[in-house]
């Protein structure tokens, strides 16, 4: 019964009491976040933390939208010098970017790789799937630091998903995007690794609190696949953003994961390859970008 749960007088004096109500002569809403400013931002962060995942829309709806308004009230100049500034202190960081080599792989030029090698996994996985790498950011033009970084990190995605062994899947997708935030944040300065991770941060957010409210295994599950993506990238060499990808198409994928620390990995490996419905409503039919959890 809800009044059960009801929040007295004193719990609200005991949290609240330091709220202090700040006037303004502004005509609309406004406050001291560029964030909460932004009407559409705020409608789909509540919408898309709030509700159920549908037939209607799944739960990959509006990734597109809220990621360009991020975007746009970025402070670029002020990243780009970020930029610069850890291409000083990072060797890994500066080649990366000094060599902008994209990993838009085709079928094609992948599909006489040897066997077992990542350049043949990589062909396997968009044969098998239907995906391709470049499914985001696509009309982006490198023409400097920024640019590269928001290109190569749209295409690499997949590639990680086959190297960590963290599959397209509910739990492989939160698991990969920990670990890709949690190695950030090891390697870089604070800022830039919250830059980096901003994107990141509204799809955890998101996911965890639907979850919480509407998919009670799946929220198990998510907890899980937290503590593996970051149990597994305490051991990455470095993030693994970095890895020119190119450079290891004809290694076997075992040796490129000693290579780079990708360990410890999923036993079974497929372990949560039928973890995707855990935070579906039932649907008659599945498109492909279904089978990814965010």
């Amino acid at each position: 019964m809800t009044g059960e749960a009801k929040i007295s007088a004193a719990d609200n004096a005991y949290f609240n009491a330091a709220i202090k109500p700040v006037e303004t002569a502004s005509s609309v809403l406004v406050s001291s976040s560029k964030y909460l400013n932004d009407a559409n931002l705020r409608h789909l962060i509540a919408q898309e933390m709030l509700r159920r995942n549908g037939n209607d829309l799944p739960n990959t709806a509006y990734i597109p939208e809220v990621a360009q308004i991020l975007h746009i009230l970025e402070d670029v100049p002020a990243i780009i010098g970020l930029f610069e500034e850890e291409k000083q202190r990072l060797p890994e960081f500066r080649t990366w970017l000094e060599r902008r080599e994209l990993a838009d792989f085709t079928k094609e030029e992948l599909k006489d790789c040897e066997p077992g090698t990542l350049g043949a996994e990589i062909h396997d996985f968009m044969v098998r799937t239907g995906y391709e790498l470049n499914f985001f950011f696509r009309e982006v033009q490198v023409v400097n630091d920024y640019t590269f970084y928001l290109r190569q990190t749209a295409l690499c995605h997949d590639i990680e998903h086959i190297v960590t062994g963290f599959g397209p899947n509910h739990g492989g997708e939160v698991a990969l995007l920990n670990a890709n935030m949690y190695s950030k944040v090891r390697y870089f300065r604070p800022e830039l690794a919250a830059f980096f991770n901003r994107i990141p941060t509204y799809l955890k957010s998101k996911t965890i609190m639907k979850n919480g409210l509407h998919y009670p295994e799946a929220a198990a599950l998510h907890l899980e696949a937290e503590y593996r993506g970051a149990q597994q990238a305490l051991n990455w060499k470095y993030p693994i953003m970095l890895v020119n990808w190119r450079d290891f198409t004809d290694w076997q994928l075992a040796d490129l994961r000693a290579e780079l620390g990708i360990t410890p990995l999923l036993d079974p490996i497929d372990l949560w390859d039928d973890t995707t419905e855990l935070a579906e409503d039932p649907r008659n039919e599945r498109s492909p970008m279904a089978v990814a959890a965010e």
